[in-house]
């Protein structure tokens, strides 16, 4: 088997290498191929990744590559871990938005619409190359915003699945709370990419006792410390709403927040250049603990189980991904991409029937769909008028002033990744 990752010179990418080693019986991989455009980095993360490899007894072969059609070649899936215009971009993304007194973020808002722009056009390039060389590849997008790459990939006819590590988080989380083992807490996992609610926490899968008005009523201020929201939000919802939520219920409060510090980007920028300086220590043969700090918690779990499935059908039954929603929420066309629990095979992921949702969550749903909806008619056509639409439609923009002076910010920023502009 073979697989390649797509961004193999992410700081991320260690993590990755520690989930295929350890979960190798899962997903036994011949070779692995690490491909980037930064040599120097593959450098770096490729020694390390072979070390990890090797301390852990995996008898699979890692190689590194710039060439990406020689990468993909015979792949059996390909993982897409890339950001295109690196963290100076997010950062980018992160702070021209606060001019206009709006959220700025990399996944949502008019920040995660230019980080759409971007990267689109590069996704759907890569994986019409991995298609020429291997038609039945699988295509396992990490890549934000999932979402709308996902979609793009799945409208392109492409054998797609968007992951995300929110749903495993939550997962481990309250597995943790509840002294239990992870793989007995099924959640009601329900929404868009970083639009998610945990309806129900239930123990044995989806007919099983839901747990959830427990774990509030016991845990309730460390989970919504977790989200860095106030508890009596969790309380009067009822429910567990993504960190993400927190720019929608708390928008303005966040903006102030945004205003008086670094970026993100600039921290996670510092800690990568920390990271590298790691990796290049030929006696380190671990991830180091610093990872853990860069984001992506049990990523490499949740692609070894959904890879697993994919191929051999050796995963999980059921796993939360990006796929299309084809009646799972009646409210949503059948054409869009939801994040829920499904059924996963080799022939790919099937949605399970969710909960009827309350118009509170239902609403700002339909909302975000539409919003997606336009965002990747710009990603795939460009045009300011399409910018300018997509910015207008979301909720956290929504008025004309701010669509005008947030899309001539979007297209000055991102000129240099946007053929059309």
């Amino acid at each position: 088997m073979k697989l390649a990752v797509v961004g193999g010179g992410s700081t991320y990418t260690p993590e990755l290498i520690d989930g295929f080693a350890r979960l190798r019986d899962t997903l036994p991989i011949e070779e692995l191929v690490l491909i980037d455009p930064s040599a120097d980095r593959l450098g770096l993360v490729g020694g390390l990744a072979r070390r990890i490899f090797a301390k852990l007894g995996h008898p699979g072969r890692i190689t590194t590559t710039s060439d990406l059609d020689a990468g993909v070649e015979a792949a059996d899936a390909v993982l897409l871990q890339l950001r295109v215009g690196g963290q100076a971009a997010r950062n980018q993304d992160e702070t021209w938005p606060l001019e206009c007194g709006c959220v700025g973020q990399e996944t949502t808002g008019a920040g995660g619409l230019a980080k759409a722009l971007r990267t689109v056009p590069v996704v759907l390039d890569i994986a019409e190359r991995v298609r020429r060389t291997n038609p039945d590849a699988w295509i396992i997008d990490f890549t934000n915003p999932v979402g709308i790459v996902t979609r793009a990939l799945l409208e392109a006819g492409h054998k797609a699945v968007g992951l995300c590590n929110v749903a495993i988080g939550f997962q481990r989380k309250f597995a943790a709370l509840l002294d239990v083992a992870p793989s007995e807490v099924y959640l009601d996992h329900v929404g868009l990419n970083h639009l998610t609610w945990e309806l129900g926490v239930r123990l044995g899968g989806p007919e099983g006792e839901n747990l959830l008005p427990k774990l509030l009523s016991e845990h309730g201020t460390a989970v919504a410390e977790d989200l860095h929201m106030p508890r009596e939000i969790v309380d009067r919802l009822g429910v567990v709403p993504s960190y993400y939520l927190r720019y929608y219920y708390q928008h303005d409060a966040v903006v102030r927040e945004l205003r008086t510090k670094p970026s993100r980007a600039s921290e996670v920028a510092a800690m990568e250049k920390q990271l590298l300086e790691m990796y290049g220590d030929p006696s380190l043969d671990e991830k180091p603990a610093l990872l853990a700090k860069r984001g992506g918690a049990f990523y490499s779990e949740a692609a070894v189980d959904l890879a697993a499935s994919l191929l051999r059908g050796g995963g999980s039954p059921v796993q939360v991904v990006n796929t299309y929603n084809n009646g799972t929420l009646p409210f949503l066309p059948d054409y869009a991409v939801i994040e829920v629990q499904a059924e996963v095979g080799t022939s790919g992921a099937v949605p399970l029937a969710v909960p009827k949702l309350d118009p509170l969550y239902a609403g700002l749903i339909a909302n975000v769909t539409a919003y997606e909806d336009l965002a990747l008619q710009a990603a795939l056509h460009g045009g300011r008028e399409r910018v300018f639409k997509a910015l207008l439609s979301h909720p956290l923009i929504g008025q004309y002033e701010y669509a005008e002076a947030l899309t001539d910010q979007l297209i000055a920023h991102n000129r240099e990744h946007l053929a059309w502009a």
